[in-house]
């Protein structure tokens, strides 16, 4: 406009453009998840070291989510998304090169799994922010009413790209099982530089600085962080686990194998889609209906995963997963989003974002 905001057009113009910025997470979800496992134990990685690597980003991620999300609110949103998608490429570029130079034989083995974990650390310490900064960018533009739909846009970008990743994967295998990594990694280039030249932001979110910052602790804030924590947990057992568990019901080769999971999470991921682009925008659901029947999903889906006999009860159980969380997280994130004043969005974000990685721990 000509008086320097951002019209209606272009802030739809702008989420899209973030929408589609974020796909590479989602991408990068469901490839790590697919390759990972099935290489663990050529690397000379357990099942425990190979959890641990994520445990200890998530860790790091807890706590910087809340920084970066808080510094949206007065840097401004687009900064510390293009510092969270430019350290995810690195990190992804990176952790990449180590798997490959380790099958190589190119590295020690005794330096493999600490080369892992600090090119996974970059994500955890930098990469935390871009989600937090996104959703105050969308809570900068929507009002009370907007609000749920526009978080469950936010959510189907990373869903989408979850549900494309094992395609590309299983594609891009034929280069070698790394080179899907490889991929994530540029499009997370691409992404950055698309935000730097495209994304717009006129001005500060907040001109005015916070006195009082938000508190893990305040009235407002505990009940979404407890509740983030729970749900993470829930949610990131069945996707840590999945590729370990087909490996050893099926006892099939590696590249097998990273095709079965990448199936199953794919419909994991096309499920949460229908959840956030169907159920949440399309039908109007309330926040609470959103909360409790995801609960009730995503605990059935559990369920199913720890009793699960074959293959196909697992890939069943996964889709009620995504079916589950999928409503879940767009419903308690509006919800969180909600319950704090204007100048307050990125931290919030920050904080329960952070509460749903310590899940991952």
């Amino acid at each position: 406009n000509p008086d320097g905001t951002t019209s209606e057009r272009g802030r739809k113009r702008a989420i899209y453009l973030l929408f589609a910025s974020l796909i590479a997470n989602g991408l990068g979800q469901t490839v790590m998840f697919a390759i990972l496992p099935p290489l663990a134990r050529d690397l000379g990685l357990t099942e425990f070291g190979l959890g641990s690597i994520f445990a200890i980003s998530a860790l790091l991620w807890v706590f910087s989510s809340a920084y970066w999300g808080a510094r949206s609110d007065v840097l401004g949103r687009r900064p510390v998304i293009l510092i969270g998608i430019a350290a995810f490429a690195i990190s992804t570029f990176a952790f990449a090169s180590v798997l490959q130079f380790g099958l190589w034989g190119m590295i020690a083995p005794a330096l493999i799994f600490p080369l892992m974990v600090a090119t996974r650390s970059i994500y955890g310490l930098f990469g935390a922010g871009a989600y937090p900064a996104a959703q105050g960018y969308i809570a900068d533009r929507t009002n009370a009413q907007e609000r749920t739909e526009g978080i469950a846009t936010l959510n189907a970008a990373f869903s989408l790209g979850a549900a494309v990743g094992p395609g590309i994967g299983a594609a891009l295998t034929v280069f070698g099982v790394v080179a899907p990594l490889y991929f994530v990694a540029a499009v997370a280039f691409v992404s950055t530089i698309a935000v730097w030249l495209l994304l717009p932001e006129r001005s500060r979110p907040h001109q005015r600085k916070i006195e009082k910052p938000l508190s893990w602790f305040d009235q407002r804030v505990l009940p979404f962080v407890i509740f983030a924590v729970l749900q993470g947990t829930a949610g990131s057992i069945p996707i840590q686990t999945i590729g370990f568990l087909i490996r050893d019901m099926l006892k099939l080769p590696i590249a097998e194998t990273q095709q079965l999971v990448g199936v199953a999470l794919m419909g994991l991921a096309i499920a949460t889609l229908v959840a956030q682009f169907v159920l949440v925008q399309r039908f109007k659901l309330t926040n609470r209906f959103l909360i409790i029947a995801g609960i009730v999903i995503a605990l059935l889906s559990n369920i199913l995963v720890a009793v699960a006999t074959n293959y196909g009860m697992l890939a069943f159980a996964l889709v009620l997963s995504g079916l589950g969380f999928g409503m879940l997280r767009p419903g308690i994130a509006a919800a969180a989003s909600l319950s704090v004043s204007q100048d307050e969005q990125g931290a919030m974000a920050g904080l329960t974002g952070g509460a749903g990685a310590a899940g991952f721990i």
